[in-house]
């Protein structure tokens, strides 16, 4: 299709928002929903970087498909900039599984597309990493192995990170696996989700999900194409699990 300079001129300028911000507007978001050509060449500016667009609420954003983007958030970064001084992978392997879990505690499993609560108390979000650890650790050595060929996730060090916070000399220790090491890495990976615009604070330790957050679990987080079957291991363990109490 050919387009004309006007229309090139309009899109290029909208992707440079995007590509600078990683989000633009609601004139910006408007102009790519009216208008077909603009539409067109931004979604195809961005799926030369694998990216996609995004609209949710009011913005939208640009979002990498695979690490070969160079919109890509890497993990060096995030070590440097979230994680404490001297943090290892296991760090980094405890905070992608936080945010799994995180997500999938406001919809009823892997393959709901609406939330199913409106909000999470960060409590309560400590208590279920925890509860899905635990199931971790009933599996035996080797199918834990078996499922970290298959995922490319270091279960183990996910177990083993969890637990080296287990500090029995710390008196805020509670039934649900809360301690202050726990707590405290947990706000940190809540200062991340809320830094990528994920979650929102709303007061009382509560957080919530926005828009943007909502829509790539909708178009994304669910399909087994971008989760590798990560969400569904992690929920289909839990419900074995709960069948197996019930028997």
């Amino acid at each position: 299709m050919n387009y004309s300079e006007s229309k090139v001129m309009q899109a290029f300028e909208l992707y440079m928002i995007l590509a600078r911000d990683g989000q633009a507007g609601s004139d910006s978001l408007s102009l790519y929903i009216a208008d077909d050509s603009v539409r067109a060449l931004v979604d195809g500016f961005a799926h030369k970087v694998d990216c996609v667009i995004v609209p949710a609420g009011e913005k939208m954003y640009m979002i990498p498909k695979t690490k070969l983007s160079p919109f890509h958030v890497n993990n060096d970064y995030i070590k440097r900039t979230y994680l404490k001084s001297g943090a290892t992978n296991a760090d980094l392997y405890l905070l992608y599984f936080a945010s799994i879990v995180l997500f999938g505690a406001f919809y009823d499993s892997y393959q709901t597309l609406e939330p199913t609560r409106d909000f999470l108390q960060l409590d309560d979000w400590v208590k279920l990493v925890h509860e899905r650890i635990d199931l971790l650790k009933e599996l035996d050595d080797e199918m834990l192995k078996e499922r970290e060929r298959e995922f490319s996730y270091n279960w183990g060090q996910i177990v083993g990170k969890w637990d080296d916070m287990n500090d029995i000399k710390e008196s805020a220790k509670k039934q649900s696996g809360n301690t202050i090491s726990r707590l405290s890495f947990m706000d940190t990976v809540k200062r991340f989700l809320v830094a990528q615009e994920l979650i929102a604070e709303i007061g009382n330790n509560e957080i919530i999900l926005t828009e943007k957050a909502k829509t790539i679990v909708q178009r994304f987080f669910m399909e087994v194409e971008y989760n590798k079957g990560i969400l569904e291991f992690i929920y289909q363990w839990e419900e074995e699990a709960e069948y197996a109490d019930h028997q």
